[in-house]
């Protein structure tokens, strides 16, 4: 039987919301976290280097998650590791609530990071499993433009609750919405990859999952692309608190204002991509939104250089940033998984563990220069979206 007679061709809208959600955990996680960074400094006696650590480790662990279940995922079906990593995440994200010291802060930041991964790539992998083709691409569009409200909320939600809960509170509430997708995941997410489409468990044939998925030349120049430019989005994630709070002078209540706005960008690319996606085909939405990216990156390094002072051109480009980003992900993603859809766990597990170890890669270069210059953020974003342009051009040849 061939992939396409295999694929399903419907996901109720249930399902899909509750597959946004499990998405949605890596920017709530992050997000929500953001205001309270310098309270975890003084509470816990630390320094900023050190706080800062938990957001890499928390991406190193997303990274980890993934590229050890997606795989599994292919031998083991899709429900019962997103079940079991849906409990572990709620205990994680208690136990970071309860952290006495900032070591035992960054080890379960990252082990939140792990359980946390498990839903991300496995939601992709059903999406993956049930759609092909332009549905795909829509679908991803969808689930970007809902997981975008994530980034929307959480520095909302952040800034209002830190006040008067503190960051151990933040952790809290979290731990609450771990809790409400395992109820989600329970009620409204069913096995989508039959018994007949399973991989042995064993490291052999994970082993060579692997190797399948990256020897296919167009899967990885997708990846690649979308892991690449993803870095572009962290280096912005990761430099704006201080870069809008510190060297702009703006309060906390604003930076959470503006990073909100900058998230619509996300949700307005992603409604504008599932209106195009049928009339263009995904290829080529990609290819738009990738020249776009590239502009962008090159219009922020220009400022940076020749125009630090002028923060209201350089919040404009912030905008555009994730308005781009929004525009390539949804695309770039649906055209990578469409390569490897018989080792779809796989494929999702790369692609994902791509991205937050360049997540992870990008959050300590963003500070080099502290919270006098917005140099270093222009740099990463700069390099990260030339090289995801390089990525994408390999899929043309």
């Amino acid at each position: 039987m061939s992939s396409g007679a295999q694929v399903q061709r419907s996901i109720p809208v249930p399902m899909l919301l509750s597959l946004a959600l499990l998405s949605a955990i890596a920017p709530l996680a992050t997000d929500m976290y953001l205001p309270g960074l310098p309270r975890v400094v003084d509470e816990l006696d630390t320094s900023p280097s050190l706080v800062q650590l938990t957001l890499t480790t928390f991406m190193l662990g997303l990274a980890a998650g993934q590229l050890v279940m997606g795989p599994l995922s292919d031998g083991l079906g899709r429900r019962r590791p997103l079940i079991v990593g849906t409990v572990l995440l709620t205990l994680a994200g208690l136990g970071c609530a309860l952290a006495p010291s900032i070591g035992v802060l960054i080890t379960l930041r990252f082990l939140q990071g792990v359980t946390g991964g498990i839903g991300v790539v496995v939601a992709r992998a059903v999406i993956a499993d049930r759609t092909e083709g332009d549905q795909s691409a829509k679908l991803f569009s969808i689930m970007m433009i809902i997981t975008s409200a994530a980034p929307v909320v959480a520095p909302l939600l952040g800034g209002v609750l830190v006040g008067p809960i503190g960051w151990r509170g933040v952790f809290y509430v979290l731990t609450g919405l771990a809790s409400v997708m395992l109820f989600a995941v329970a009620r409204f997410v069913p096995e989508s990859l039959p018994v007949e489409r399973r991989h042995p468990v064993e490291p052999r044939a994970i082993a060579s999952n692997i190797r399948a998925v990256l020897s296919n030349r167009l899967y990885l120049g997708y990846t690649l692309t979308f892991g690449i430019g993803f870095g572009a989005m962290f280096g912005y994630i990761s430099a704006s608190p201080f870069v809008i709070q510190e060297l702009m002078g703006f309060s906390p209540a604003v930076f959470s204002v503006l990073f909100a706005i900058n998230a619509l960008g996300i949700g307005l690319a992603g409604t504008a991509n599932t209106r195009l996606v049928g009339k263009l085909h995904p290829q080529r939405l990609l290819t738009i939104g990738v020249g776009a990216l590239v502009m962008v990156g090159t219009g922020m390094l220009a400022v940076a250089l020749f125009a630090p002072d002028v923060h209201w051109l350089l919040l404009v480009l912030m905008f555009c940033l994730t308005a781009t980003f929004g525009l390539t992900a949804g695309n770039a993603t649906a055209l990578a998984l469409g390569q490897v859809r018989d080792r779809a766990g796989t494929g999702s597990a790369v692609l994902g563990t791509l991205q937050f170890t360049v997540g992870a890669i990008v959050s300590p270069l963003v500070g080099i220069g502290g919270s006098t210059s917005v140099l270093p953020m222009a740099i990463v974003i700069f390099t990260c979206t030339v090289l995801a342009a390089g990525a994408f051009l390999t899929t043309l040849r």
